[in-house]
């Protein structure tokens, strides 16, 4: 069925701000130290958040 201009501009709303998130996760996954990485999550969690901070700033 054909969706509402509010629904259209629902979907995009949603899909520019999911945009960002699903490429940062994209680019984590490709980061080795991601695969074989043997310490804590909490400690992982620590430095996705720096390496997504330093892409940002490329």
């Amino acid at each position: 069925r054909e969706l509402t201009p509010t629904e259209k501009s629902r979907n995009q709303a949603l899909a520019a701000a999911r945009a960002p998130v699903e490429r940062g996760v994209a680019r984590l996954k490709s980061w080795r130290i991601f695969r074989r990485s043997r310490c804590s999550p909490n400690r992982m969690t620590s430095i996705a958040k720096a390496i997504l901070t330093l892409e940002r700033q490329c």
